[in-house]
């Protein structure tokens, strides 16, 4: 039997940049190999490999994937063992804490021909420089559509009754934790549930729910206070012993998108676009906190207004997912270089020794 594949973001392209919780991910593990190695070098390929050979053994993994290239992973976690792989190179640069017994370097540049290479030396420079400006263009442009999207926001503060949205977190913190406490120190993990990517918004919400008993999707508008409510349910989580996934948002970091409590197989999560969904199940429910906790009639009120920030936001949005389109190309490009100057039977072998070592601590 198959062990079952979590899927997530560690790390994002964001209105603030890039922006990754790698620490959060990688803190348990005691051990991790980090991937060096340029592009088109194999890491992702070889961390599928393992990662397929691993979850045949019938072991539960998890894949932190890459939210440059939908096709690719950046790390792959084995949680009952506590061992991982990461590719370790920018922009996700790993900081080991114990080099050489919890992690370990893995150079993939030694399966590489620095002479081949070298007949592309101005190519390669020349791409990694424009790549590096698609990208904080992207960035740019993501923060421009964040400045729009806080003036949608302000609309809906504007006519927002915090009592009764205090009201509705006080009621689900009730509800999901009455007086419930563990005496334990808990587990908080951050990570992303989704991201912007080249092919669009990308997320793993049903994947990460699908062995939550309860599940309740927040419907609302921006600036509705479903941020804020995820915030306080998971700070109270936390306070009681409860070990938390916090799921950030992919475009804005600061806000949360979902909070999942594994020992209540509880979800909540915001259930808007870009990652809306419906209830499926017979445990699903809607929270709405527009109807709740706006002044009724605010959206043909302001329907203007809104439309006109919405249309800004979207705009701005779709631009910057054609710079990281563009800077897509462009590493195919590099990767395409480095790809004719590979010896992949080199890369493996790492891959076997890597497995070997995973085995004997598995078995």
């Amino acid at each position: 039997m198959r062990g079952k594949i979590r899927n997530y973001y560690a790390g994002g392209n964001t209105a603030k940049g890039f922006y990754n919780f790698y620490d959060s991910a990688l803190e348990d593990l005691n051990k991790l190999y980090i991937l060096k190695g340029g592009p088109g070098t194999g890491k992702s390929t070889l961390i599928k490999s393992i990662g397929e050979f691993i979850v045949n053994k019938g072991i539960n993994i998890e894949y932190l994937h890459c939210s440059s290239d939908t096709k690719s992973v950046d790390g792959v976690i084995v949680p009952e063992f506590q061992i991982g792989i990461v590719d370790g190179t920018a922009p996700h640069v790993i900081e080991p804490k114990a080099p050489g017994v919890i992690e370990e370097y893995v150079n993939l540049g030694v399966a590489w021909n620095s002479k081949k290479l070298s007949v592309h030396k101005e190519a390669i420079l020349s791409l990694n420089d424009e790549i590096s400006r698609k990208f904080q263009t992207a960035y740019d442009t993501f923060s421009a559509a964040l400045k729009a999207h806080d003036e949608i926001e302000e609309i809906y503060i504007s006519n927002m009754d915090f009592q009764e949205a205090n009201k509705l977190t006080d009621e689900l913190n009730e509800l999901f934790f009455s007086n419930d406490t563990v005496s334990k120190e808990p587990k908080i993990k951050h990570r992303f549930l989704g991201a912007a990517t080249p092919s669009g918004a990308v997320d793993f919400i049903q994947n990460l729910t699908e062995d939550i008993e309860k599940r309740y999707f927040i419907k609302g508008r921006a600036g509705s206070g479903k941020s804020t409510m995820l915030k306080k349910i998971a700070s109270v989580g936390e306070s009681r012993g409860f070990d938390i996934e916090v799921y950030h948002c992919g475009f804005d970091p600061n806000s949360l998108d979902m909070v999942i409590i594994p020992e209540k197989s509880i979800a909540i999560f915001d259930s808007t676009a870009p990652h809306e969904y419906f209830p499926d199940r017979k445990n699903d429910e809607i929270i709405d906190m527009y109807e709740r906790c706006i002044t009724p009639g605010t959206d043909e009120k302001f329907s203007n207004e809104i439309e006109r920030t919405t249309k800004s936001y979207k705009d701005k949005m779709k631009e910057a997912i054609s710079y990281l389109a563009e800077v897509k190309v462009l590493r195919d490009q590099l990767e395409a270089i480095y790809i004719e100057a590979m010896d992949f039977s080199k890369v493996d072998q790492i891959q076997k020794e890597i497995l070997k070592e995973i085995i004997s601590i598995i078995e």
